[in-house]
């Protein structure tokens, strides 16, 4: 390229350069601050709430041992598919076996026992009722012999028997009336005896009922040594190996638990939402899964359960964590429609909750709202009408909040709203009501019309700008650092 030609360009350039750089100036005299722009719209809207956790199948059991001892037999491997009730693992059961023969004989000896005080009690009823018959026949006696004895001494008395028969007489009612007291004190040794007997054997009833006892817990002691499925699935976790010890099953105990069986028919991702996003989740919301494992795949689901207890970003309850200041999460356990084959438990997953969804309705990119204090609004907007009348308030055009007041002296009414701009290009701030919010927009149901223009950014300018400020368009691509 000729000299001549590259004098050339490099002054057009330079004319170009300096052009903009005056009209830049011009501009900032004029006190135009320069800002992104766009329009109010309608479009369509889908309220997304992002929540990660993994995959869970809906029925699953966590096997554990209630005794401690040693697996001699496992009859199960991993992936092994069994159904409710087939063998899993055998533990040791000597001294369970040797408690249940210990106890079935004390049930045969005290069965034993019932039986002879059964016997004893019959016996017992047989000598009460001779003692009755006895007692009612000397009473009988009794009774005669008191009557002859009574009309002999009336006789006597007169003079009618002799004293030999009267004596007679006398010595037969004494014998009667010792009969009949013989006769009582053997009637009630009788009832006592059989009261001891009827003890005894109530007693032997008791020890039954005892040893029954002891034989149904040491029976079920022996039972639980061996491991039977309760659901019918796939055995997706058995960490131990025959000859190893197992305890009693305790939450994060090595050896609590022997292995885990899961029904993988009905599938779910249970995910943590954040508890800023909890309440605009709800049942039945259709959601779309993402499986770390299954890349370009995505999952239908709904949303089956909802957790009302707040969990800790570190797992635990937040009310085992009163008064910490970490932030919760809520599990939400969706429930997959169509779940692929290749899915196994404990799978990394995304949820996408779809919490709201709105046809055509107006909505702004949602870096335009910003918040405001509506006496600093109302100000601001005396200053311009004022400057606009001709006023000397120096701050007016200058786009720049005014230094804050001082705290106390003014209570803060802070609302949220847009800058809209103007025919005139000033950038007016209006206040307005929104709904639900997508990726990038957010709904506007009160404030704005369609078509309306407003300032979009950047960050800075939206955070620093005030009402009735003039504005131009800005043409320049913003860099990632001023929109942060």
């Amino acid at each position: 390229m000729k000299l001549w030609k590259k004098i050339s360009i490099g002054a057009g350039a330079a004319v170009v350069v300096t052009g903009i750089v005056i009209g830049s100036i011009k501009a900032t005299d004029r006190g135009e601050i320069p800002v992104q722009m766009g329009k109010v719209a309608r479009q369509d809207l889908t309220s997304v709430v992002t929540a990660s956790g993994q995959i869970k199948p809906k029925n699953y059991v966590n096997v554990s041992s209630y005794l401690i001892g040693r697996i001699v037999k496992i009859s199960v491997k991993e992936g092994d598919i069994v159904k409710e009730g087939d063998l899993l693992a055998q533990m040791e059961s000597v001294q369970q076996s040797a408690s249940v023969r210990g106890t079935q004989a004390a049930l045969q000896s005290s069965m034993a026992d019932f039986q002879s005080a059964q016997a004893g009690v019959q016996s017992g009823e047989a000598n009460l009722k001779t003692a009755q018959a006895a007692q009612v026949k000397a009473q009988a006696d009794y009774d005669r012999a008191k009557l002859d004895f009574d009309r002999a001494q009336g006789l006597l008395k007169d003079g009618l028997i002799a004293q030999q028969q009267f004596d007679l007489t006398k010595a037969t009612f004494e014998g009667a009336r010792a009969a009949l007291d013989q006769a009582r004190s053997g009637l009630a040794a009788s009832r006592s005896q059989l009261a001891q007997t009827v003890a005894q054997k109530s007693s032997s009833e008791n020890r039954i009922a005892q040893m029954k006892a002891s034989v149904m817990q040491s029976s079920d002691m022996l039972g639980k040594t061996t491991f039977r499925a309760t659901l019918s699935g796939i055995i997706t976790d058995l960490p131990i190996h025959e000859g190893e010890n197992v305890v009693p099953g305790i939450q994060n105990t090595p050896g609590s638990v022997l292995m885990t069986i899961a029904d993988m028919s009905v599938i779910t991702a249970e995910v943590r939402v954040d508890e800023t996003d909890i309440v605009n989740v709800s049942f039945n919301q259709q959601v779309e899964v993402a499986v770390d494992a299954l890349p370009n795949q995505t999952l239908k689901g709904h949303v089956t359960e909802i957790g009302n207890s707040a969990l800790t970003k570190s797992g635990l309850s937040a009310t085992a964590t009163t008064g910490s200041q970490e932030a919760k999460d809520f599990k939400v356990v969706v429930m997959l429609d169509n779940p692929p084959s290749g899915l196994r438990p404990g799978l990394s997953c995304t949820a996408r909750i779809t919490t709201a969804s709105k046809k055509s309705v107006l909505a702004v990119p949602i870096q335009a709202i910003t918040i405001r204090d509506l006496n600093d609004i109302q100000e601001q907007e005396k200053r311009s009408k004022a400057k606009q009348k001709g006023g000397t308030v120096a701050q007016a055009a200058t786009g720049v909040n005014p230094a804050p007041a001082s705290p106390g002296l003014k209570k803060k009414n802070e609302v949220q709203g847009v800058f809209v701009v103007s025919k005139d290009n000033r950038a007016v701030f209006r206040q307005v009501d929104t709904g639900i919010s997508g990726q990038t927009d957010i709904e506007i149901t009160k404030g704005l019309e369609e078509g309306d223009r407003i300032v979009t950014g950047n960050y800075k300018t939206l955070r620093t700008i005030k009402t009735e400020t003039p504005v131009k368009e800005e043409k320049k691509v913003i860099k990632k650092e001023e929109t942060a």
